[in-house]
Formats: structure tokens, C-alpha cells, sequence
């Protein structure tokens, strides 16, 4: 797969090229409409910290898009920005160098153009923010920068992507094409209030600091995706930003934003807490998981911390107080620093992926409503019983189970209770969420567990 990473000094427009060419019209004003995919824009520097990467579709083919964060940035986290602007330059095939086409050269622009030329790969260099055409005279005087003539681009209007994406294609090496079928990864998206040690986990499991790590909460400010392989799975990890009650300004919003929408596009959540702080806000995020049809991991991170074993039994056994609500899930107590239960967090992963596609054959489902049929008593509405005719399963991820019925209104919520309950320890999968629908013989749609009627 060609990789192609945008380089560039601070807020001269990387993030908004970058959204550009992932195939967003215009920068959202609500984050949550773009999805996690994107990256967050914002007119201040310094929002794009670690490596947020993409893939891009065109008629001559596909490449994976990087975007990196201001280089030459002068703040705490300039050091650390450039060793992975450097690592991800390593595995570049071209280097979209972006300067900001209605500003004067800077110094910090040449100070990347002499850190790129020192990289010794195929670089190309975007003028962004050229919404006019007569702006266009003046690029001239980026060819001091070394790389020749400046491709004019406008995020905001559109302009210039065509030509950008035709001289792309034109640098980047030919390779043989080979017809290898696409696997679609497991998406698991990592979540949980901030400094609950998200992007330590992250960084434990791929073996490398693949994102900025600091005891000062909101370091994560986008939603990072990462692709990994383990055991014969393909995985693609979403670190995401500290999700808090109230955001403190607007770059935060969008960040949280784009961790609520990750939530939605995950295949399997992991909820990371701090068993120190542990409280409703959890308790929140994975409802808002399990409402959304997507399998939960409570991961308790940082317990390397825990002593003691006297101090293990008392943290074990508050956290079964305050976790009693969802003690049905999955969960598991890790440690970035010393590697416990990562693999198994994976593990569990696949495992829980693969239950949310689980299938059951019509018939096994209606002998078992023929045994829980026995098992209770069926509400009765003035002498008119519930009665259940068949039972279907027509979707998967979240698994969801089609009651027809006599009078769908007469389904009561313990009733509905019971037979939740028998379809979580009968058909295995209390771990998972899942849905039921009640139908009538002769209604298009009837009335379904937490959906609006």
C-alpha cells in the first residue's frame, strides 16, 4: 500500500488538506457528522499532535493518507512531534510538503524544507488556502524552498485537488499490483474519561510510542486509528480523546466529538478506567456503547499501581460495587508497564466480535421459545393471553431476534425481562448486546426492546 504523509510547520492548513483528500466537503461545524476517520480542525496551532491516518479512494487507485503535527512548533511537544514525523516519513513514498500559499516564507518553513531534503524522499509542495486564482502569482517564491513548483489548493473551495491527486499518482513509484483479497480489520475503539491511560495502552500494545503520552490530561486531541495484526486477526486500534462532561474549548468539543462518534463505528469498545476514578461518568460510556449495539471490554488500566495483595482485594471488591450494573461484561485488569492481560485483551476482543456475528438456525430459536414457553407465566390483558407464534434472528452485530406475537402491546417490561434474560444464558450471549423486536401478524413493524416506537 503507497503511503503519503503531509508535512508542514503549524496551522498552515495539513489537517484541512488532509480531510480534503479523504473526501470531506467542507470542515464540519459538528464534528459528529464527519466521523472519526477525519481530523479535527481548528484555526489555532498545535491541535494535530500525533499521527491521524486515512485511506484515499481515486480512479487510479487507493493510498494511505498520513497527517502529521506541526513541525518547528516551539512547545513542549516539539521533540516528540518530530521523531513520529520522522518514523512516518521512513515508510513514506511521497511527502506532501504544505506551506500556507498567502503568507510569506517562514523561517520554520525552510527549517522543514532542509529536515525533509535531509529524509531523501520524493516531496512535493501544496500551497494551501488559495481561494483566488489571482493569489496564485505569488507563489513563485516558494521554489526557494528547493522542491520546485508550488500545486495552488483551497480546502474551503475546493479548488486544485484534481491536479494534486494526478501529480501524487504521477510521483509515486509503479509497483506490480497484486490481487490479494482485502481483510477487513476489527475495529476496537478505545475510550474513557481523560488520563485513564488510553494512549499508554495503546502504545503497550503495538510495542512503540505510536502516541504522545503525558501526565497532562488532553493530550490525545483527535481520534488516532492504527492498524495491527495479532493471531491471525486484523485489528484497527482508535485511540481517542478524553471524553469529560464539559468540554473547556472547542478544539476538546470536536475531539470528544469524534470519541463518541468512534464509539458508533467500533465493532468492539474498550472501556478503559482508572480504578482510582472510577464513578458514573464510566458508567455512562458504556451504556452509551451497549445502546448502540457495540460489545464492551471494562478494562481497568494502571494496575501495577495496586501494592499489595490486601490492597488488590479491597480495589476488586469496591469495583464490583460500583461496576454491578454491568458485571455481565468482560472484565480485565491491565498494566501498560507490565504488559498484564494485553494479549488477552485482544484476545477477548476477536472473541466478542465474533459472538456479535453469531447466527442461530430459525428452528433451534423456536425450540427454544418452546422451552421458555413453559417457564413462565404469559401476561393476560382481560382475559386475552400473549401468545408467541415463531421466532426469527434477521440480523447480526448487534444480534437481533424477531418475536411474532398475537398483541405486541401486551408485552410487559418483566416479561420482556425474562426472555432477555433466557437469551443471554440459553443462546450464550450475555457478554454481548442485543436487541428484540415484537411483531404482529398483520403490523409492518412492531415494538422493539429500547427503541422508539
Amino acid at each position: 500500500m503507497y503511503r503519503v504523509v503531509i508535512v508542514g510547520r503549524p496551522n498552515v492548513g495539513k489537517s484541512s488538506l488532509f480531510n480534503k483528500l479523504l473526501g470531506l466537503r467542507t470542515a464540519p461545524e459538528k464534528y459528529a457528522k464527519a466521523g472519526s476517520r477525519f481530523a479535527v480542525v481548528a484555526d489555532v496551532p498545535g491541535v494535530t499532535r500525533d499521527l491521524k491516518e486515512g485511506m484515499v479512494e481515486s480512479e487510479q487507485g487507493r493510498f494511505k493518507l498520513v497527517d502529521t503535527g506541526g513541525l518547528w512548533s516551539g512547545d513542549v511537544w516539539e521533540k516528540k512531534i518530530k521523531q513520529k514525523v520522522e518514523r512516518a516519513i521512513a515508510d513514506a513514498d511521497l511527502v506532501l510538503f504544505a506551506v500556507d500559499g498567502r503568507s510569506d516564507i517562514a523561517t520554520a518553513d525552510l527549517e522543514v524544507a532542509d529536515f525533509l531534503r535531509r529524509q531523501g524522499k520524493p516531496v512535493q509542495v501544496v500551497a494551501t488556502k488559495i481561494d483566488d486564482p489571482k493569489h496564485e502569482a505569488y507563489l513563485g517564491d516558494f521554489y526557494a524552498l528547493g522542491f520546485g513548483e508550488a500545486l495552488p489548493t483551497s480546502a474551503a473551495h475546493g479548488r486544485g485537488f484534481d491536479d494534486l491527486l494526478e501529480r501524487i499518482w504521477a510521483l509515486l513509484p509503479v509497483r506490480e499490483s497484486k490481487s490479494e483479497p482485502e481483510v477487513v480489520p476489527i475495529r476496537l475503539a478505545i475510550v474513557g474519561r481523560p488520563n485513564a491511560g488510553k494512549s499508554s495502552l495503546l502504545n503497550a500494545i503495538l510495542g512503540e510510542e505510536r502516541v504522545i503520552v503525558s501526565e497532562l490530561p488532553g493530550t490525545t486531541r483527535d481520534s488516532i486509528d492504527v492498524e495491527f495484526d495479532y493471531a491471525g486477526n486484523k485489528f484497527l486500534l482508535v485511540d481517542t480523546a478524553g471524553i469529560r462532561k464539559r468540554p473547556e474549548t472547542g478544539v476538546e468539543e470536536q475531539a470528544i466529538g469524534r470519541a463518541h462518534q468512534a464509539i458508533l463505528d467500533a465493532d468492539v469498545v474498550l472501556l478503559v478506567v482508572d480504578p482510582r476514578e472510577l464513578g458514573d461518568h464510566e458508567m455512562k460510556l458504556a451504556n452509551e456503547a451497549l445502546d448502540a449495539g457495540k460489545p464492551v471490554i471494562v478494562t481497568i488500566s494502571k494496575w501495577d499501581l495496586i501494592e499489595s495483595k490486601e490492597e488488590a482485594k479491597r480495589v476488586r471488591a469496591d469495583l464490583g460495587l460500583k461496576l454491578s450494573h454491568i458485571q455481565h461484561l468482560p472484565i480485565l485488569y491491565v498494566s501498560s508497564v507490565t504488559k498484564q492481560n494485553l494479549h488477552k485483551l485482544l484476545s477477548e476482543t476477536a472473541r466478542l466480535y465474533e459472538l456479535a456475528r453469531v447466527r442461530f438456525e430459525t428452528a433451534e430459536l423456536n425450540r427454544w421459545l418452546s422451552v421458555w414457553s413453559t417457564q413462565t407465566m404469559f401476561p393476560n390483558f382481560k382475559g386475552k393471553p400473549l401468545k408467541l407464534f415463531f421466532l426469527t434472528q434477521p440480523e447480526v452485530a448487534p444480534p437481533t431476534f424477531v418475536f411474532f406475537c398475537n398483541h405486541p402491546e401486551f408485552v410487559t417490561r418483566a416479561f420482556e425481562g425474562f426472555l432477555r434474560n433466557r437469551i443471554g444464558e440459553d443462546l450464550g450471549l450475555r457478554e454481548i448486546p442485543f436487541r428484540m423486536v415484537f411483531r404482529g401478524r398483520r403490523e409492518q413493524v412492531g415494538r422493539g426492546a429500547g427503541e422508539t416506537e
